[in-house]
């Protein structure tokens, strides 16, 4: 009756796992969030002027492909981007990188499904308790490392007329996926609400397309 009891317990608490499991992966698979740090002294006179995107150095694909995604972007600015011979007012600058690092997170331990576990056999300690006539398994929480990505891109524009200064600095992080399949996103959110207030920290949704 008992391990009748533990394995029950053990298929109970691995349904639970599996549902949050989806959950969680339906969350990522629907939307993306950003966080967005902005500073800006943005000149009212600007509509309309003229930018250039300075890429970092190294004029890889890969940075061919994220000035694209930051020129697609910028056009709710009202800028212009310079053709030919044109002079810009602004310069366009951009960064960007990802990192790895250890978090940890809870998860249910379950002692028939992980065997002995990480105290052997019977270090659990959830216990049975009465019920109804009856007994049930508590599980136990327990902390379990994760890899997490952090996503970053930086955007900056400087203004020529008033001898580079920065005019406009917006830096985007996300945890979700990869730095390629992000990177769209984080172009748009260093933009969203251009020029927005100075200093502004928001937390950005995206619906996944």
């Amino acid at each position: 009756m008992l391990q009748r009891t533990i394995k029950l317990a053990g298929e109970w608490s691995r349904m639970l796992l599996g549902i949050a499991a989806l959950m969680v992966l339906a969350g990522c698979a629907s939307t993306l969030s950003a966080r967005v740090t902005t500073f800006q002294q943005w000149p009212a006179d600007s509509q309309g002027a003229h930018y250039r995107i300075v890429p970092p150095s190294g004029d890889t694909l890969e940075v061919q492909a994220f000035s694209d995604m930051i020129r697609a972007a910028i056009g709710r600015t009202g800028l212009v981007e310079a053709q030919g011979e044109q002079k810009p007012r602004f310069d366009v600058h951009f960064e960007y990188g990802a990192t790895v690092s250890q978090e940890w997170v809870q998860r249910f331990h379950d002692p028939y499904f992980d065997n002995f576990g990480p105290w052997g056999w019977g270090g659990y300690y959830g216990g049975f308790r009465g019920w109804g006539g009856g007994i049930y398994y508590t599980p136990t929480v327990v902390n379990v490392p994760v890899q997490v990505s952090k996503n970053t891109l930086t955007v900056i524009i400087r203004d020529n007329q008033r001898q580079g200064a920065q005019v406009y600095k917006s830096t985007a992080v996300s945890t979700a996926g990869s730095l390629v399949e992000v990177m769209p996103y984080l172009a748009q959110a260093v933009f969203d609400g251009f020029p927005g207030n100075n200093g502004q920290v928001r937390n950005i949704t995206y619906e996944l397309q």
